[in-house]
Formats: C-alpha cells, sequence, structure tokens
C-alpha cells in the first residue's frame, strides 16, 4: 500500500514550494519504483503537481490580528476538515509549510498521532512571538530554515533544526524574453516598465494598491506620461471574484495609465526598471533578480500597535535583514505614502550612483543566499530537494518502525 504523505500550504509563496516538493518527492520515490499519495491543504500548483487537496488555499490566506478575527468562523471550518482528514488518513509524515497560525495546530494534533512533522520555512519567532517555541519544541520533528541566521536560534533551543537554503536561490532567471513578455502581456517594450506588487493576499492588494497607484499617477506625471508602463503580478491563489477586485481598482484608481496585469512576479521583477514590493516573500524574490525596489507594507491599526511592542528587529524588508543593514528602503504604516514612494522610486531609475551601488548590493544578497543554498551539498539538489530527502529519511523510517511492530506483534 502506497504510503500518504501530509502537505500543506496556505499562502502563494509556500504554494510554489509544496509544487516543488511534490514534484521532487515523486521524483525520488519513482527512481526506486515506488510511489505515494500527497493529501492536505494547498493551491492550484499543488493540485497540478499531484496533491489530492482537503482546504484550498485561497479560502484561509488572511493575515493580521483584526483580520483573522473577521474571518475566524470559515477558518476553523476549514481547519475541522484538515484535521478531520489527518485523522481519517493517518499520514506517514507530514510537511507543514510557513502558515504557523494553522499549522502549529495542525502539528499538534499531528504529534498526538504520532505522525512525524517537517515545519519548512521557519514562522519568524526570532522576530516576535517567541514564547511559541515551545510549540516547535513539541511538535515538530525537524524544522527546516531558509535564512542562515535561522539554524542557530533554533538549535539553541533545543529544536532540530537545519539551514536548507532559500528555494528561490536554486531557481534559473526567467527564461522569457523582454520581446516575448511585452507580447504576452500587452507591453511596449520600448517603455520602462515599473513593477507594482501589492501582495498575495487579498486583504493586502486592498490596503497596499490605491497607495501605488497613487504613486504610479505621480511618478507617470513627472516623466513623459507614455514613457512609463506599470505591471502588476497576480497571484495564482486569487480566486476570480478577487482579481476582479483588481482589476475595478485599477479601473478606479488608475486613471487612464497603461497599468497591465500579469502572472509571473519573477519575469515582471526581471524585466522592470525599477518595482514597489510590499514586505513579504517578493522581497527575496527581487532581492535576488536584483531589480532596484521599495518596500511598503500596511496593516490595521491594531495589528502594528500590537506588532510595534513585539518586534525586535532593526529592519521589516527581509533583504535587509540579510543583510544587516538598510539596503532598500523601507515605507512601513504613516511613510507608506505616494509621494514617499516617488521620492525612494525615482533616484533608483535612471543610470547612476544610486541604482548601482543598490544593485551591488543586491548581487551581495543573491551570492549569500545561493552560495550557502549550495554549500556542502549536490550541486542539482538545491533546499527542495533537501527537504524532500529530509521527508524521505523521516518516512524510510517511519515505514520500517511500522514493518517491526508487526513482526513483533
Amino acid at each position: 500500500m502506497a504510503p500518504t504523505i501530509f502537505i500543506s500550504a496556505g499562502e502563494a509563496s509556500g504554494e510554489k514550494y509544496g509544487a516543488l516538493l511534490i514534484e521532487a518527492l515523486r521524483k525520488r520515490l519513482a527512481a526506486s519504483g515506488q510511489h505515494a499519495n500527497f493529501v492536505g491543504m494547498g493551491g492550484p500548483h499543488m493540485v497540478a503537481a499531484g496533491l489530492e487537496r482537503v482546504v484550498r488555499a485561497e479560502d484561509v490566506a488572511v493575515m493580521g490580528i483584526t483580520e483573522v478575527v473577521r474571518h475566524l468562523p470559515r477558518i476553523y471550518r476549514e481547519f475541522r476538515k484538515l484535521k478531520q482528514s489527518i485523522r481519517a488518513r493517518r499520514p506517514d509524515v507530514a510537511i507543514l509549510i510557513d502558515f504557523p497560525d494553522i499549522h502549529f495546530k495542525l502539528a499538534e494534533e499531528l504529534h498526538r498521532l504520532r505522525v512525524p512533522v517537517i515545519f519548512f520555512v521557519s514562522p519568524q519567532l526570532w522576530a516576535w512571538k517567541k514564547h511559541r517555541i515551545k510549540l516547535v519544541q513539541k511538535y515538530v520533528d525537524r524544522m527546516l530554515v531558509i535564512f542562515p541566521f535561522e539554524e542557530p536560534f533554533y538549535r539553541e533551543r533545543g529544536v532540530i533544526a537545519e539551514f536548507v537554503g532559500h528555494p528561490l536561490a536554486d531557481l534559473a532567471p526567467p527564461t522569457v524574453t523582454r520581446e516575448q513578455f511585452a507580447a504576452e502581456n500587452g507591453l511596449d517594450p520600448g517603455k520602462a516598465w515599473i513593477g507594482l506588487l501589492p501582495g498575495s493576499r487579498a486583504k493586502e492588494i486592498r490596503d497596499n494598491l490605491p497607495a501605488m497607484l497613487h504613486a504610479a499617477r505621480e511618478l507617470a506625471g513627472r516623466h513623459d506620461r507614455g514613457r512609463l508602463e506599470f505591471v502588476l503580478p497576480l497571484a495564482a491563489t486569487l480566486n476570480s471574484a478577487q482579481r476582479n477586485f483588481v482589476r475595478r481598482l485599477i479601473e478606479a484608481k488608475a486613471q487612464g495609465l497603461a497599468v497591465r496585469l500579469a502572472d509571473d512576479a519573477r519575469a515582471v521583477l526581471l524585466h522592470a526598471r525599477g518595482s514597489v514590493v510590499a514586505s513579504g516573500t517578493a522581497t527575496v524574490e527581487a532581492a535576488l533578480i536584483g531589480n532596484p525596489f521599495v518596500v511598503v507594507y500596511r496593516v490595521s491599526p491594531i495589528t502594528y500597535a500590537i506588532a510595534r511592542r513585539a518586534v525586535q528587529v532593526p529592519h521589516v524588508a527581509m533583504a535587509n535583514l540579510i543583510a544587516g543593514k538598510r539596503v532598500v528602503p523601507e515605507l512601513i504604516q504613516s511613510d507608506f505614502t505616494a509621494s514617499n514612494i516617488v521620492r525612494q522610486l525615482q533616484p533608483l531609475l535612471p543610470d547612476g550612483c544610486r541604482r548601482q551601488s543598490m544593485m551591488q548590493e543586491l548581487a551581495a544578497i543573491r551570492s549569500l543566499l545561493y552560495s550557502q543554498a549550495k554549500g556542502g551539498r549536490k550541486a542539482d539538489e538545491g533546499a527542495i530537494g533537501r527537504v524532500a530527502d529530509v521527508a524521505l529519511d523521516l518516512l524510510g523510517a517511519r515505514l520500517s518502525a511500522g514493518v517491526e511492530e508487526t513482526v513483533h506483534s
């Protein structure tokens, strides 16, 4: 009987990692004439890779204290579905990708059923909510982290942790040419493109995109209006209603600007002259690709007030945390205004010292993540491959233990 692997991701970035991980596990199992069943929570990429989906990632992808409270009934309903599936299927190993508010509760249930738990992509316990380390110590068998400073944080607290590298550091740049990308998305390859990346969740888009579009109008007003075009990638986890909301928002706020929607955020970052990026995984993508950018973010006043008291790191953008200094501008909460975006982004667009300096700093970040992601392992393995290997090691140990129990019973 084929083993069952429970795998769960609740956000756009984690969902992409989940899809790559399913593919890597399938490939490794097939090489030895085996296969497995994959069940859990995910988005369209994971379904396409072979996930038997119990809960759609897009139905639970909310964040912030007040935002979660508002959606609690729906989130709790979907959470119960996941718990019921775990009890019914009794998976042989579980891989939980980021998304701690749901996944720590699932880890408790999995631990109760004696299912080995891998947590891939650490929640930012080193920044805030350090008391949650007790949940990791109690319910997580392996913590696999994607930033080098996270491994010692966990090991010093008795957690079996390993820095596996950042999955994005293993990806080749998008192969689509500027001309192809322009043709696919209705863009003029002869014009300068500005990327607008407001986040992958509907709530983030509502909070971040209006100010980005206002900044786009100001920026266009300082140039020949026909010289600039703006590109907005949409996450695969957004449903049709949410995508239509984005279109209506652009129609209402862009006021005749050329704003095109795209599906591939990395291609946008590769070909854009500069970008405005909401704090999150997209800032790492921008840093790795080398696209000059400004980081923005806004949450509810209550969420911000609580976070401001609890967060204990000097920077918000992950690129700055990796570098250990302010490489890219951060415009957070009240500083996140259209005029501030223009003031910070405009000097990065023309060739010159500001642009060159940031690109050099981003190259240093890219080199750090890439070289450490590869260090000490096979050149073609990468972060996803290492996670797959850990999962199969635990799966093998679990199945072997099951065989021994059967023999001795």
